[in-house]
């Protein structure tokens, strides 16, 4: 669950990039009208057995769509993963970007997440490759997402294990959010070495910009092979 092949880009301005790990699919969030009807089209196609658990999900996926839009989510991942009894374990990675209206962005978050930082708060400051963040856990009641249980008009209820890194950014007077909810609750302890692990992947170097080191290196009249530059993102 740690390894992180490919990398994403933060849409749709990228501002930084960052590690998605094996077992995540990310989402489009920015479908095509075309394809959204296409979606829409086969959903209406299926079997009756079939179409009322398919349209629940497409409607589903459209109100996140909507949701993530509004909170500014640059990307959104579906985790599965197999568990012991031969299921899968699920979960949903956001990365998101908050401004803070030119004001210091550490000030900002701090004020947000409270006074003071440490275990007692449920605040844990985190050292990262772009910075300080901030790690904070949660475990919460959330309608789950599914149908109403027969003869019931309200969703069914569940309890999500939710752990959010913060990192404040001054460059762009912002703060960059890396979340992982999961129902999984049992396997938080796994579930937050991969949280950190995205965390500790974001960076402002775009992985698919030629390596610095690479170019000081190259012949030419203007080349700097003296500056020890060392620009390599994490990404290799």
């Amino acid at each position: 669950m740690n390894g992180f092949p490919g990398t994403v880009e933060a849409e749709p301005k990228p501002e930084f990039w960052y590690g998605l790990p094996y077992g995540y699919l990310q989402l489009d969030l920015q479908p095509s009208p075309e394809g959204i009807q296409e979606v829409a089209r086969q959903v209406n196609a299926f079997p009756d057995d079939l179409r009322d658990r398919a349209d629940q999900v497409f409607r589903l996926y459209a109100g996140v769509l909507t949701m993530l839009r509004s909170q500014e989510v640059m990307g959104c991942a579906l985790g599965m993963h197999p568990d012991e009894h031969g299921g899968a374990n699920l979960s949903v990675l956001t990365v998101s970007t908050v401004r803070t209206g030119g004001a210091h962005p550490e000030a900002v978050l701090l004020q947000m997440l409270g006074d003071g930082t440490g275990p007692a708060d449920g605040i844990v400051p985190v050292e990262l490759p772009v910075g300080t963040g901030y790690v904070l856990e949660t475990e919460r009641t959330t309608p789950a997402p599914t149908a109403p249980p027969e003869g019931q008009d309200e969703p069914a209820q569940g309890t999500v294990w939710q752990g959010t890194v913060a990192i404040p950014v001054l460059r762009t007077l912002s703060i960059i959010t890396v979340q992982l909810v999961t129902p999984a609750v049992e396997l938080a302890d796994d579930y937050r070495g991969v949280l950190l692990g995205v965390a500790r992947t974001v960076t402002f170097d775009d992985p698919a910009a030629p390596d610095p080191v690479d170019v000081d290196n190259a012949p030419g009249p203007f080349s700097d092979s003296g500056s020890g530059t060392d620009g390599r993102s994490p990404f290799g």
